[in-house]
């Protein structure tokens, strides 16, 4: 093993992790003329699910300059749909009809050619790139720089220096372990996915749709991807995992043929690898910040991907992020506040999606949602929703205001009902 001085690689800011909320991150500081460096764990291209962008995406990608290549790669979505085998039913949801849309549209990516555009990106405006580079340990102490250390996949280790740190490791969640974590027990969930062939798409303007099954224990992702490729996923509770016995991926095979839907549409499919599993989906750390660093992406919190909320939660994140390193570079008074304002912004762009998702197993939602009525407009405040509006104001929260109220008096009348 090779060890570098004693001195470290100074910065201004060092980025952990090159995944959506990092790169974007880095791109960002980098353009305003920051020392950044940016280091990635694996090497990219490598796999990851999450290939379902929202339009809400589309400001941010074009304001990286990268907005043209994802439309290349990327296959054009117009919306997404519900489906439910109980009553045989499939609505969409255009994107169109969000309340004030500026974009009707949004893309279905390969998330390794997305995540490797949008690090070499980084690189392109200057951020100093590494892959294969693992973070062994952070040391802050108050007054001073940060001491990063790291090795490669040669054994070779070296220290940065950088004035501030943002954590975008992902789901390892590096600096969360000196803040704490907490899996959230109302969404404990797990996933089985993977990618197929000879799954058809929907017809017509419908192709590029992402599909949600909704079944029983759980729901099913259909996302078309280039190629002719489906990537197909099933999110279960802690019920369909406690009930099924023997490997787990045999419970996504079990799944599928319990659904008549998703078994009409995966009849003939062909897996082109392995699956994949994941578990405790659902997590949020302690506080997003602290002394010299700021936590973004799914390094700070990570919801169930229902509503394909992740890569457009990460990467606004990202833009936050970049905003309380600037303030703690030139402030740490100033960045201290910038950093609980932006957590708390986050936090509250989080609680509308997750109102959403903690309820999409529940009947009275899955009912209201498979039958909607566009009054006072709660349809489109809900689209608004599905489209990345999360930080909406009056006139969409007003209507998704009323829509909750019905979904409240639904469940307590079939409450009431039940008790007599």
């Amino acid at each position: 093993m090779t060890v570098h001085g004693t001195d470290g690689r100074a910065c201004d800011v060092l980025v952990i992790g090159g995944g959506p909320a990092g790169s974007t991150a880095a791109t960002l500081l980098a353009r305003d003329g920051y020392d950044v460096v940016l280091l990635e764990k694996d090497e990219h291209p490598r796999f990851h699910i999450g290939e379902s962008l929202l339009p809400c995406n589309l400001p941010l990608l074009r304001d990286l300059g990268v907005l043209e290549q994802v439309e290349a790669m990327g296959v054009y979505k117009p919306g997404a749909e519900f489906v439910s085998d109980i009553d045989d039913r499939c609505v969409p949801f255009p994107f169109r009809y969000a309340i004030g849309a500026k974009t009707d549209h949004a893309y279905q990516v390969v998330r390794a050619d997305f995540d490797a555009l949008l690090f070499r990106n980084a690189g392109r405006h200057g951020a100093t790139t590494r892959e294969n580079i693992r973070v062994l340990s952070v040391q802050f102490q108050s007054g001073q720089r940060a001491r990063v250390r790291t090795r490669d996949n040669a054994g070779t280790e070296q220290v940065y220096e950088p004035r501030f740190v943002l954590d975008a490791s992902g789901r390892d969640g590096l600096l969360s372990a000196q803040t704490g974590r907490q899996a959230n027990k109302k969404n404990s969930t797990a996933a089985i996915f993977g990618h197929f062939r000879n799954v058809p798409r929907r017809a017509g303007d419908m192709g590029g749709y992402i599909s949600i099954h909704l079944v029983k224990d759980g729901w099913f992702w259909m996302i078309p991807l280039p190629d002719g490729v489906m990537s197909v996923g099933f999110v279960g509770d802690k019920v369909a995992y406690r009930d099924h016995k023997g490997p787990v991926t045999e419970l996504f095979w079990k799944k599928v043929a319990q659904s008549p839907s998703v078994a009409e549409r995966m009849n003939a499919a062909q897996a082109l690898s392995p699956l994949s599993t994941t578990s405790n989906y659902s997590y949020c750390a302690q506080k997003a910040w602290g002394e010299g660093y700021y936590l973004i992406g799914d390094a700070y919190a990570f919801l169930d991907p229902v509503f394909s909320s992740g890569v457009l939660l990460a990467m606004r994140s990202a833009y936050r992020g970049a905003g309380v390193a600037r303030a703690w570079l030139r402030d740490p008074v100033e960045g201290r506040r910038v950093a609980a304002r932006a957590e708390r912004r986050t936090q509250r762009e989080m609680r509308r999606i997750a109102w959403l998702i903690y309820r999409i197993n529940t009947p009275v939602l899955r009912m209201l949602f498979l039958n909607p009525r566009n009054i006072l407009r709660m349809r489109d405040a809900i689209i608004s929703l599905l489209a990345g509006d999360f930080a909406a104001g009056w006139r969409v929260m007003a209507p998704f205001s009323a829509f909750k109220a019905i979904v409240g008096v639904t469940w307590f009348r079939k409450k009431l009902r039940r008790s007599f």
